[in-house]
Formats: C-alpha cells, sequence, structure tokens
C-alpha cells in the first residue's frame, strides 16, 4: 500500500492500536519485522499511519503479538477495510486537519456523549446561533470563510439525520443556554432546536441547573466518541489549536466515570425539557 502525506486520526488510531499489541508482546520493531519477514521500517511506517495495512496483515501481527482478544483484532480489521471519503473531505485544504477527522470520527462512532458548560453542542446548534459564534470568536474572518464555518458543522448534523443515526446524549449547562449568542431571536429559536430534537428517540439531553448543590463541573467541554469496543472509543477536547484527540485507556476510562457522574447529577430528560421550555418563554 501506497504512503500517506498526511494520515486521518482513525488511520493514525489503527497504527497506534497496532503499536500497543506490539509494545504489550514486549517485541521491538526489528523483532517484530522479522517475523513477518518486512523492514523494521515498514512497521513504523505502519505504526505511524504513514503506510496502509491489510486485514490479514493485522492478523498475521496480532498473532506474533499473541494477542487473544478477538473483538480488538476484528474491530482494527474493520478499520483496514472501510475506504469511506465522506462529505467533510470537500473541506480538505480550506479548514485545519482536526475539522476533517471530527466528523469520521462521529461518522464511525456507536454512540456521542457530549458535555458542555459555555456553549449549545455543536450537533444541536442552528445556523444563526452557529453563524453568531464563529463571527464573535473569530471577528478577523471574512464573511467567506465563517460561513465555510457553518456550512461545516451544519452537515455534521447528518449523524442525528441518517437513517440509523448515532445514539446521542447531550448534558448542557444551564449557563450554556442562557448566554447569548447573537440576539433574542437567534437565543429563543435554538432553545427551541433543542426542544426539538430532545423529542427524538436517539437523542437524549439533559440540563444542570445553576442551584444545582455540590457540582465541581467536569472541567471543560468533552465529547465521547463510542467505538466498536470500549478500548476504541475517542474523548475530544478544546485544545488552543483546535480539537484534541485521547485514547489512552486510563484517560477513557476516566471520561467515562466523569460522564456518568456529570449524567447522575443532572435533570432528567423530562425536567430538562420542561426546564427548557421555561428559558425560551422568557427570551
Amino acid at each position: 500500500m501506497g504512503r500517506r502525506q498526511q494520515p486521518t486520526a482513525r488511520q493514525l488510531r489503527l497504527g497506534l492500536e497496532l503499536r500497543k499489541l506490539r509494545e504489550a508482546a514486549g517485541l521491538k520493531a526489528t523483532e517484530a519485522a522479522s517475523l513477518l519477514g518486512v523492514t523494521s521500517v515498514q512497521i513504523s511506517q505502519t505504526e505511524s499511519g504513514i503506510s496502509g495495512v491489510s486485514g490479514q496483515r493485522v492478523r498475521r501481527l496480532a498473532a506474533n503479538y499473541a494477542c487473544s482478544d478477538d473483538e480488538l483484532i476484528d474491530a482494527l480489521v474493520a478499520m483496514t477495510t472501510d475506504r469511506t471519503r465522506g462529505w467533510w473531505e470537500e473541506y480538505r485544504g480550506q479548514l485545519p486537519t482536526p475539522f476533517m477527522d471530527l466528523p469520521e470520527l462521529e461518522h464511525h462512532a456507536h454512540f456521542r456523549w457530549d458535555v458542555e458548560f459555555l456553549h449549545v453542542p455543536g450537533l444541536l446548534q442552528t445556523a444563526d446561533y452557529a453563524r453568531s459564534l464563529f463571527s464573535y470568536v473569530n471577528p478577523e474572518f471574512p464573511q467567506s470563510d465563517v460561513e465555510r464555518w457553518v456550512d461545516h458543522r451544519m452537515k455534521r448534523r447528518v449523524i442525528l439525520d441518517r437513517p440509523e443515526p448515532v445514539p446521542y446524549e447531550a448534558v448542557i449547562h444551564e449557563g450554556a443556554l442562557r448566554i447569548r449568542v447573537g440576539n433574542r431571536s437567534t437565543a429563543r429559536a435554538q432553545l427551541l432546536r433543542v426542544l426539538e430534537l430532545s423529542e427524538s428517540d436517539h437523542v437524549t439531553v439533559r440540563v444542570i441547573p445553576f442551584d444545582l448543590d455540590d457540582f465541581g463541573g467536569a472541567g471543560s467541554a468533552m465529547v465521547y466518541a463510542g467505538g466498536p469496543i470500549p478500548k476504541l472509543d475517542t474523548v475530544v477536547r478544546d485544545g488552543p489549536n483546535g480539537p484534541v484527540f485521547i485514547d489512552a485507556e486510563a484517560q477513557l476510562n476516566r471520561y467515562r466515570t466523569l460522564f456518568r457522574r456529570v449524567e447522575a447529577v443532572s435533570l432528567d430528560p423530562n425536567r430538562s425539557r420542561d426546564f427548557i421550555h421555561r428559558l425560551s418563554k422568557e427570551l
């Protein structure tokens, strides 16, 4: 398989998982290469995502590494056979690379959890809300660039609208619902959009009110994307240069626990809808 100039986050993740298997087996790259009959450079390029790898080779590597986790092996093989070139490819070269990786991650996600404190989660945003947000955060952007970001964000909603939508849970702090991004009309329309989506069978929205006791937050906004097995889950946090992808198993366990803790103290879905409805009436 040919070399890639710029591997996607998904391709990098596959290589990383293969490296984890090798290191768990206590093998150096040279030793793994010898078992497979290739060079250590080829092993290195595979593990860095620069070179593609076939499902057959993944199974041979797993056998050489004495990996008996059949679920993990099958999931990694499935990653090698997927050749999806999604709608996000049209933005490549126009938006930063992490913003290509995020919709690809969402496309393959088996479920999605969001926790937000400052803004309505991106998947629930209206175009006017997103436009006001991008214009404020990036005042130097020409309108054409703002519209490109808005269009990209709106297209990401396909995972909630497609025939087999991704199960989605959002926990939103009252502050994010009250902060008026845009004018009063934009804010009201945004709350009504959240209410509309919350009625869907695959969408669950919970609210954390200001008057909740013993709530310490979750640090910052969090996106949790479920993989085919828990080991292949991914957490996305906001970084100074865009989304940061987290896949270390200890960190995944931490964020799973954190989400469930935040979810447990939030209002249930019915009370959350009532809460959002009252906020919309205040505008």
